[in-house]
């Protein structure tokens, strides 16, 4: 994994600290290794960003976006590039989505990982 700055590390702990609802929610099911015994780490420093939640075995990236990220697209879209490019497989879900039926998140989460052995 690329290095990251020691603010990064502030930043990420931080955000680990002041979870979304969405955030919380999905973190339920995905810790413990409660999906398909992957490890999943939660607000990880990579190279210049920080991802919500990173499984290093699976190369795979879940971020959750809220309302800001309409705003932002074009900056997401680099974002996702600068991961698909270290070799990472970037799964993106609204918030609404993993509030609403995180079920169906979790089998497209799932499904990426099948994809990725």
């Amino acid at each position: 994994m690329l290095p990251h700055t020691p603010q990064a590390l502030i930043n990420a702990k931080q955000l680990r600290q002041q979870q979304t609802q969405a955030e919380q929610q999905l973190w339920s099911k995905l810790r413990h290794r409660q999906l398909a015994g992957l490890k999943f780490r939660r607000q990880v420093p990579i190279g210049a960003y920080i991802v919500d939640f990173y499984c290093h075995e699976q190369g795979l990236v879940v971020e959750l976006d809220g309302s800001q990220h309409i705003e932002q697209a074009a900056y997401d879209e680099v974002r996702s590039q600068f991961l698909q490019a270290q070799g990472l497989t970037v799964l993106r879900f609204w918030n609404n989505v993993v509030l609403t039926d995180v079920d169906s998140v979790l089998k497209q989460v799932w499904s990426a990982t099948n994809a990725r052995v």
